[in-house]
């Protein structure tokens, strides 16, 4: 009996123990590694209450995130202690939560993870918005608020309406009254009126939240007034949707139309001025794209640099190439279009094993820089990727200096008089066979800087070109052969169509339609949307 009692006595110490409570770092620690969660929701109380800011937030975020461990040595002074590791089998040393010295890991095997649930990770995400909201930074505030976003929690919604009476930034303030109104809008406790001020409030803004919000109340089966206020903010929500999804649909679509006119533009100049029909201007593009990824393996740690200096060393390296295509097979071969087509595309063959010889045949992923990552956002509707907006800026500047080329330059002088008239440029003294290798390089050339715009958007491998290269020609033959404006216009309303229709038709069938409605189009205008006198027009 004696033991019994004795064992009694143990468990009901350990008890007592286990629900004493959290008063400091060491009692904390203990709570964090027991199993009782309601003393690690007390624990998290304490952490808050009684650290500063900062400390609590690093320890809660490590505790969210998965990084927060224990030592488990009991041998060591250290027992029990909390550390911050991002990686343990990786870290040399685990950081102190509370701030004090780092300890060198010796064994990997001494730490012990804090274990979290789903119920803990709402606490700590509750006061860690709590926290948020209280910072003296505006941005911080404003994440904080809008994690907040759809709370009934009376205690963060008392600490809200706080904020509110001295916040000084219009962004959260105005989504402070958001996170309130959505809970009024909900409280069926309240007066009509109030709520109906309330539903307003919330149809005024256009995160995803109002259409939650907006319905949850028009599913209470609300009176008449309310559920009239509520359907009118969610038409209004509704129309605003189906708007900003129309402007993203342009967005890409000009933004596949910048593509297309980069892959197209380099192929209009030769196909209008030599007449050749080149199937190696993918491969073109491709060397353009492995110019990028090599340039950032030479250098790794200058990401944006490399990119620019691609854009340059692009245009050389396939100019080059393409002008010893022209002085080596198509200059033996002018007026004999079908013998170009099939030797251009036994070069493009070539290419494409050259550079699985080279580089294998696996693709290989360009980096993108930190500047062009992430989105601009202009709402919580519509959001721009930067990516895609520096293409579509990036298309107008080589349009633009394209047609300075042309426009400017004698060598744009001697191409435009060899497209109109080859017989009277060579009689003025124009060396046709070096403007014909310039003009191949040139368009070349700018093929190659497309391949730095496309390296950006998928991954770099040996097929990569021909994927364009169909695109391509259907961008020069609808917007007229030779003419660069064609050629813009062409592009960007081809791309927009194709957005356009595929959310109804699909991507695959998209590309059908485009290609039946250019099939009819050129029927009726076989010379396409601009056409210019030369000799491939005339013949």
């Amino acid at each position: 009996m004696k033991n019994v009692f004795k064992v009694a006595l143990l468990m009901l110490l350990s008890v007592n123990v286990s629900w004493a409570a959290v008063s400091g770092e060491e009692s904390f620690s203990d709570a964090l590694i027991g199993k009782n969660n309601s003393q690690k929701s007390q624990a998290i109380e304490w952490l808050v209450q009684e650290q500063d800011a900062l400390t609590a937030k690093h320890v809660l975020n490590a505790w969210l995130d998965g990084n927060l461990y224990y030592f488990s040595d009991k041998s060591s002074v250290n027992h029990q202690a909390l550390y911050v590791i991002d990686n343990l089998k990786s870290a040399q040393q685990a950081q102190s939560a509370w701030g004090r010295d780092p300890l060198v890991i010796e064994n990997s095997r001494q730490f012990k993870k804090v274990r979290v649930n789903n119920r803990l990770r709402r606490e700590i995400r509750s006061e860690l918005a709590s926290l948020g909201i209280n910072s003296p930074e505006a941005s911080v505030r404003y994440d904080a608020v809008m994690t907040l976003l759809g709370t009934n929690d009376n205690e963060l919604l008392k600490a809200l309406a706080t904020r509110l009476s001295v916040e000084q930034d219009n962004k959260v303030a105005e989504l402070i009254e958001l996170a309130l109104a959505i809970d009024v809008a909900q409280d069926t406790s309240s007066s009509n009126s109030v709520r109906i001020a309330a539903i307003e409030t919330v149809g005024e803004y256009k995160f995803p939240i109002v259409a939650q919000t907006v319905n949850r109340v028009l599913a209470s089966e609300p009176p008449a007034d309310i559920e009239s206020a509520a359907n009118l903010a969610l038409t209004r929500y509704q129309q605003s949707q189906s708007l900003y999804a129309g402007a993203e649909t342009v967005f890409f679509g000009l933004s596949l139309g910048s593509v297309l006119v980069l892959a197209g533009i380099g192929l209009a100049i030769t196909f209008g001025v030599m007449g050749v029909i080149n199937m190696a201007h993918g491969e073109l593009i491709m060397i353009g794209a492995y110019t990028t990824y090599v340039m950032q393996q030479l250098m790794p740690n200058h990401i944006g640099y490399a990119l620019i200096l691609s854009i340059p060393m692009a245009f050389i390296v396939s100019g080059l190439v393409g002008i010893a295509i022209e002085r080596s097979v198509i200059r033996h071969l002018y007026g004999r279009p079908l013998e170009t087509l099939l030797a251009t595309f036994g070069i493009s063959l070539i290419l494409q094993q050259a550079v699985r010889s080279i580089f294998s045949p696996l693709n290989r992923s360009v980096s993108t820089p930190d500047w062009m990552s992430g989105a601009l956002e202009i709402n919580p509707m519509l959001s721009l990727t930067y990516n895609r907006l520096y293409i579509i800026l990036f298309c107008g500047l080589v349009f633009w200096g394209l047609l300075m080329v042309l426009k400017k330059t004698p060598l744009g002088l001697q191409v435009r008089a060899v497209s109109q008239n080859r017989g009277m440029a060579r009689a003025m003294g124009i060396r046709s066979e070096r403007v014909d290798a310039m003009t191949f390089g040139l368009g070349s050339g700018v093929a190659g800087i497309a391949g730095v715009a496309l390296s950006q958007l998928t991954n770099v491998g040996p097929n990569m070109g021909q994927a364009y290269i169909i695109d391509s020609f259907m961008v020069v033959v609808f917007g007229g052969v030779g003419n660069l404006w064609g050629t813009l216009v062409a592009g960007l309303s081809l791309g927009l169509f194709n957005k356009v229709l595929e959310p109804w038709a699909g991507a695959v069938l998209a590309k059908i339609l485009v290609l039946v409605f250019i099939i009819l189009f050129i029927q009726k205008r076989p010379r396409g949307l601009f056409p210019q006198r030369g000799r491939a027009a005339e013949s």
